[in-house]
């Protein structure tokens, strides 16, 4: 046996025990795909395990043998089953996953036998979301060092984290949320150095933070919520490189935000409501928004706007004072100029023949050192012009235009930066993103690509017009269109009438975009993060794409690349996110996430689907319907109202094949765009 999938379905009972040999090698899938780490995991291993079967070789380099185990998502009863494989018989070491969550297994672990993970190279175990009680084992880590995630979530376990957990140093994923944990977190979990997410919240967790978080260099997802934690917020915590998410929310934490957060290029989630924080709010911060610090009695209040004059003295004071307020250089001035009196005066017959003599040499070098200073100060302030507009773009008037990046301005923010309205002159608007320093290496290796870029021409992609890159400022300039990003248009849709013609043609368009970005652009270009605040619209609702600039560029005779994952969670495909390996089928899964959305009135992470458990997502329910008979039910009621009913499913159709597990089963965004042309609704 090599999966073995019961998932998702009404059954009870006992889990019967299983005996050697009483199976043949095969596989058994009917599972739908998943989207968090758990999920990309068990995706990843159900492709290989698949493969294994077919092909022979595992692509595992250390484990011959791939046996997975799903029992999720039912209502089976009993204590928690023993894992049911035969590790006797194996002449090398095997990956075992083994899910129970969702289901109603009791009892305790502290008596549960962990044994067979001496016999196994990596592990997987999910009992999350049943009614299992009592204490963590103590013995866990010294006995399963073997374990890549653990989720012991939705449970009733009490006591604290056993020290043992330090020896588990593969772990990827630890959740052990909305339990009854209590007591100080440990100092000793900044030991599993391998871990990216770590999920403690809703316990009853008291104490301060240990500094030992910081030692996580990993560390991608940090949940503390809703406990009783309290102190000052870890200051070293804006160091953690890779930290995306950071909920710190319904705690007792005192003291001041850490104005490092505003530097963090990679944190997308950032909450610290309802404590008992002070001080001011961090500014210029993609993540931080009102919402995310309110209930905070003794904070200062939220503003969404900053000072105009103070971010113009950021851009342009420091060129002409050396970082100082103008006060401060008048003041200092002076102070030095009264110095100067008082020498003159004391030792005048000394300084005065000097003083000519240093007037005289600078006014001899004053046309050589100023004509210098001037060249220098030009080429790091260079706007380059990929596609000319009816003015001409200086650095000083793009950044005027956005009030010297001032936060009403902004019309969106994402991973790469945040986008500013800027209206050069009275009736030429442009929109500029602000790219976050860092996270590109190399400033010519970066301008060489830009520039590539900016020959790239479709009429459902935004326009390049120019750029400024340097060490230390980057800047992107396309053309503004005013009808917003296809986030809002999906968030505010129920206030307008959304015809079924309106839908198809956003759909089209994006896909014809990627269809040249993959197969006709010289070189071609993987988007790597579509998503629909990547989508944007004109006042006529025809869809472009943006942020294709920033993606890696591949020669015409690669089909995939090796890089770190620049996707959105929820958006993300399963392969790129386990692996790092992207390919044009990625962009293809991202894509039928997108038309999912904007057929149905759900997220791709919607809130709603936590009842059925991890790793529900917006993939898994249009999958779980169509199986089911209830295709209707995935969309908008006045969507389905209106019709037309066969083009719909069919489009529904079409995005759950974008967004199928296996890569070959994918379609390629040329077939997308036939298949969409296909069933494209009349001209009226």
């Amino acid at each position: 046996m090599v999966v073995f999938n019961i998932s998702q379905n009404s059954l009870s009972g006992n889990i019967s025990r299983f005996s050697h040999g009483e199976c043949s090698n095969g596989s058994l899938n009917l599972s739908m795909p998943y989207m968090d780490l758990v999920g990309l995991y068990s995706s990843f291993f159900y492709r290989n395990a698949l493969i294994n079967v077919a092909s022979g070789p595992s692509p595992f380099s250390l484990s011959e043998f791939v046996v997975l185990h799903d029992f999720s998502r039912n209502q089976f009863t009993g204590s928690v089953p023993p894992f049911i494989i035969s590790l006797y018989t194996l002449s090398a070491k095997l990956n075992y996953g083994f899910w129970l969550n969702g289901n109603n297994f009791e009892g305790n672990l502290s008596v549960y036998s962990f044994d067979p993970c001496l016999r196994l190279d990596g592990l997987i175990f999910d009992a999350s979301n049943n009614k299992i009680v009592g204490e963590l084992p103590l013995n866990m880590g010294h006995t399963c060092k073997c374990l890549k995630i653990l989720s012991l979530a939705s449970n009733e376990f009490v006591g604290s984290i056993p020290t043992s957990f330090t020896d588990m140093d593969s772990l990827l994923k630890l959740n052990l949320s909305e339990n009854r944990l209590r007591g100080p977190i440990p100092s000793y979990i900044g030991e599993m150095k391998e871990i990216r997410y770590l999920s403690l919240s809703n316990n009853n967790f008291s104490g301060t933070m240990p500094w030992d978080l910081v030692q996580l260099s990993s560390l991608e997802v940090l949940e503390l919520s809703s406990n009783s934690l309290s102190g000052e917020i870890l200051p070293d915590l804006a160091e953690l490189k890779h930290l995306s998410v950071l909920r710190l929310d319904h705690n007792k934490f005192t003291g001041r935000i850490p104005f490092g957060f505003s530097n963090m290029t990679a944190l997308s989630v950032f909450n610290v409501s309802f404590n008992n924080l002070t001080g001011s709010i961090p500014l210029n911060s993609i993540s931080l928004n009102c919402e995310s610090v309110k209930e905070n009695p003794n904070l200062q209040p939220c503003r969404t706007d900053q000072s105009s004059s103070e971010l113009e003295r950021h851009h342009f004071g420091n060129i002409s004072q050396g970082g100082r307020s103008p006060r401060e250089n008048i003041q200092t001035n002076r102070s030095e100029f009264n110095q100067i009196e008082i020498a003159s005066i004391t030792s005048a017959s000394v300084i005065f023949p000097v003083l000519i003599a240093l007037i005289f040499f600078l006014v001899c070098m004053k046309k050589f050192a100023c004509n210098a200073v001037s060249d220098h100060v030009s080429g790091r302030k260079e706007v380059v012009t990929c596609n000319s507009i009816s003015i001409q773009l200086t650095y000083e008037n793009v950044v005027r235009a956005t009030g010297c990046f001032n936060l009403q301005n902004c019309i969106g923010s994402g991973g790469f930066g945040a986008t500013y309205k800027a209206e050069i002159v009275p009736g030429v608007v442009v929109a500029v993103k602000r790219l976050s320093l860092g996270r590109f290496q190399g400033v010519q290796q970066f301008a060489a690509e830009i520039k590539t870029l900016g020959r790239v021409q479709h009429p459902n992609l935004v326009t390049l017009i120019g750029y400024h890159v340097s060490e230390a400022e980057m800047f992107l300039i396309y053309n503004y269109l005013p009808g917003g990003n296809l986030e809002n248009f999906i968030q505010e849709r129920s206030r307008r009438t959304v015809e079924w013609r309106m839908l198809h043609k956003i759909a089209l368009d994006i896909a014809c975009a990627l269809m040249y970005l993959h197969d006709e652009c010289v070189p071609r270009v993987l988007h790597r993060d579509i998503k629909p605040s990547n989508i944007l619209l004109d006042k006529h609702f025809n869809a472009y794409l943006s942020d294709f600039g920033l993606a890696r560029l591949l020669g015409t005779s690669e089909t995939h690349a090796t890089t770190d994952v620049a996707g959105t969670f929820g958006y993300v495909a399963p392969e790129y996110a386990m692996t790092c390996r992207v390919s044009d089928k990625a962009d293809v899964y991202s894509y039928g996430v997108v038309v999912l959305e904007l057929l149905s009135d759900k997220k791709a992470l919607d809130p709603s689907f936590s009842s059925f458990g991890n790793g529900f997502n917006i993939v898994t329910w249009a999958s779980m319907l169509l199986a089911q008979g209830r295709g209707c039910e995935f969309f908008m009621a006045r969507l389905w109202d209106s019709g037309p009913q066969h083009d719909l499913i069919e489009m529904l159709h079409l995005a759950v094949m974008c967004t199928g597990e296996s890569l070959s089963s994918r379609p390629s965004m040329r077939q997308v765009a036939q298949r969409l042309k296909a069933i494209q609704p009349p001209t009226s």
